[in-house]
């Protein structure tokens, strides 16, 4: 079986104001496309990975427009199935120094968020692949969504691929009804790697993290997570690896980022990076998740987290939800040791 690996969710419009204006000055908008799961796909299509990214869409220029810029990412869209009437929306105001970024979201009754379970084959998707990835965004924008996804991961499962989950927590779209406690964990039997942070772990499974009285605030991160992955291991046996990302934003515009790998028995921790510039943060989560599949299907533990966090540093400087970075990139700055800090102009 070769290292194919399939993604599902949805795919936005991403309509962003110019520079670092705000909503309220701006008479233009810049349209690019973006979503976790598609940006996924396209960082493991940079690497040389065989992926395919699976969604629905509507039947209109705009989504052909969309279509066209992912088959120019050498990602397979071949199980695309289209119907409903729009895609979803996303638009970002992108913060400077002191001043957040904002993020407001036109998702509701998208094409995507009316998907149902038994419009795709998932039998056929799967065959030839060895992994499958989701995240949390899915079963949050619909009661059908959520059915379609568990529909496809058990599919994983049945069809022996390996299947990661992005937990991404987003309070704001758990519209339909249900809360994301009651229905994420119904989602975990099936993962065998879970990116979550402590926080995630403890507002939706309720798992409370050992406190450590050590002065050293990354080595206290690091037990705490550590801690909160273990208890979260032992209710979810099928789990093999546990991934998060530490970020200190000491500004909108520059923070600082490490990451740690548990596999139930050893903490990996990732490099350090200091990233005083940021041009673009959204997509770093998502290159991360890419980084981590990569580096697991290649490489050994240590390998993998310190791949999987060089590949995020590098999409901070890169504009747009796509990490755009080659495999010879992310190995120049591994290997010269950049992560004690670059500052891009």
């Amino acid at each position: 079986m070769g290292k194919r690996v399939i993604t599902f969710g949805e795919v936005m419009l991403r309509l962003s104001v110019p520079r670092h204006n705000r909503f309220v000055q701006t008479d233009e908008l810049i349209v690019t496309f973006g979503g976790g799961e598609l940006n996924v796909a396209i960082s493991l299509a940079n690497y040389g990975v065989e992926s395919e990214f699976v969604t629905r869409l509507p039947r209109n220029e705009i989504a052909e427009h969309c279509m066209g810029t992912i088959r120019t990412k050498a990602v397979d869209v071949s199980h695309v199935i289209y119907g409903g009437n729009r895609m979803g929306l996303y638009y970002l105001e992108r913060g400077d120094a002191l001043r957040g970024s904002k993020v407001i979201y036109d998702r509701t009754n998208s094409s995507f968020a009316e998907i149902e379970p038994g419009m795709i084959d998932w039998d056929d998707v799967m065959n030839g692949s060895e992994w499958f990835h989701f995240s949390g965004i899915i079963p949050a924008l619909s009661k059908s969504a959520s059915e379609a996804c568990l529909e496809a991961v058990k599919a994983a499962v049945r069809n022996g691929l390996t299947v990661s989950c992005d937990i991404n927590n987003r309070f704001t779209l758990w519209k339909w009804g249900k809360s994301v406690r009651e229905v994420m964990p119904a989602f975990m039997p099936y993962c065998d790697v879970v990116l979550a942070s402590k926080e995630d772990l403890g507002y939706i499974f309720g798992i409370k993290a050992h406190e450590f009285c050590v002065e050293d605030e990354e080595a206290r991160d690091v037990a705490e997570y550590e801690s909160s992955a273990s208890q979260f291991m032992s209710i979810y046996p099928n789990v093999k690896k546990m991934v998060t990302t530490f970020r200190e934003n000491i500004s909108a515009s520059h923070n600082r980022l490490r990451a740690v790998l548990y596999d139930g028995v050893k903490v990996f921790r990732g490099p350090k990076y200091d990233i005083p510039q940021i041009v673009d943060r959204v997509g770093g989560g998502d290159a991360f998740m890419g980084g981590v599949i990569y580096g697991l299907l290649n490489f050994d533990d240590q390998k993998a987290i310190n791949f999987a966090e060089t590949a995020s540093f590098l999409k901070h400087t890169i504009y747009g939800d796509f990490n755009r970075v080659t495999l010879d990139e992310i190995n120049e700055v591994m290997r010269d040791g950049h992560h004690q800090g670059i500052t891009y102009q």
